[in-house]
């Protein structure tokens, strides 16, 4: 039995260390990662769409050609005349990466500007996936725009999952930035935080924290992300359940580890894995991700 995914963001040029002063060219974003990642881990009996708005540049072509070329569908992005997909470098020092960002004129910043073209996409997705650096490059009324759909989403018993991926450059104040991931947690039915996120900007002490936060919230599901402590879960009110990490031999580039495992964790959920289980096999995902450079590696690499 298939169905349709639908994960919602921006999908960006990115550079990155090819050796020699020289620079590597991709397309990359976190939630356009959890896409690539949740396409590749599916049966073809399951659909992958992605939602965002790009320009009408020879870049923003070149990146639709990809995603068509990955098996992503693209018929729910949007083009917008005049403008470009934002860039980002990433630097990588012992494994670890820093980004610097070029996105202020971004196409991505528009893509909830047309409420009724998202309600379509919306309407016809089984998962509806979106992050807080998907609310985070929005103007408040278009953050609005999105929640009340994904909000209605919710409410028609779908899944709606969320990861806050806290980004403070992308918010005016802390204030807002934490009043409005707040609020996209209570779109959610699903909510997959990284603790070191949560204990930095809300101020979490443990994982049990971050949980009984967003249960407070009423978030149904949360799975914290906690790096080489594994991930916690926490569905429907059952008894936390705690999964290892799976070591890998070398680390290399840890771009993408959230987000793969987010893909991979969503695509065993759906075709029947337990929690516990779908856990165990986003962080095989994850492991060999982070083994090799950028935020995509080949499907052919990954576990089956």
């Amino acid at each position: 039995m298939g169905g349709r995914l639908l994960s919602i963001g921006e999908c960006m040029v990115e550079l990155s260390q090819a050796g020699e002063g020289l620079l590597r060219k991709g397309f990359a974003g976190d939630t356009f990662n959890t896409a690539w990642y949740a396409r590749a881990c599916l049966t073809a009996e399951w659909l992958v769409d992605y939602f965002t708005a790009v320009g009408d540049d020879p870049l923003s072509s070149e990146m639709l050609t990809m995603m068509k070329q990955a098996g992503i569908g693209t018929g729910y992005v949007r083009r917008i005349e005049g403008k470009t997909p934002g860039l980002y470098l990433i630097t990588l020092k012992n494994g670890e990466r820093t980004f610097s960002y070029w996105r202020d004129t971004a196409a991505a910043k528009q893509l909830a500007n047309d409420a009724d073209h998202l309600r379509s996409a919306v309407e016809a997705a089984d998962i509806v996936y979106f992050s807080g650096i998907t609310l985070g490059i929005l103007a408040p009324e278009a953050v609005e725009t999105l929640l009340a759909e994904l909000r209605r989403a919710k409410a028609a018993g779908k899944i709606v999952a969320f990861d806050p991926n806290i980004r403070p450059r992308l918010w005016p104040n802390k204030d807002y930035m934490l009043r409005t991931i707040e609020a996209g947690a209570r779109a959610a039915n699903l909510v997959l935080p990284s603790f070191d996120d949560e204990t930095a900007h809300f101020g979490d002490a443990a994982v049990t924290d971050t949980i009984a936060r967003y249960h407070g919230l009423g978030v149904e599901n949360v799975v914290v992300k906690n790096g080489a402590e594994g991930a916690t879960l926490s569905f429907g009110g059952a008894e936390a359940v705690q999964v290892p990490a799976v070591k890998t031999t070398e680390l290399v580039d840890t771009t993408s580890a959230g987000d793969s495992f987010n893909g991979a964790f969503l695509s065993a959920l759906v075709r029947g894995a337990s929690p516990a289980e779908a856990a165990a096999y986003g962080a095989a995902v994850a492991s060999v991700v982070i083994g090799h450079h950028g935020a995509l590696i080949s499907p052919t690499l990954l576990p089956g």
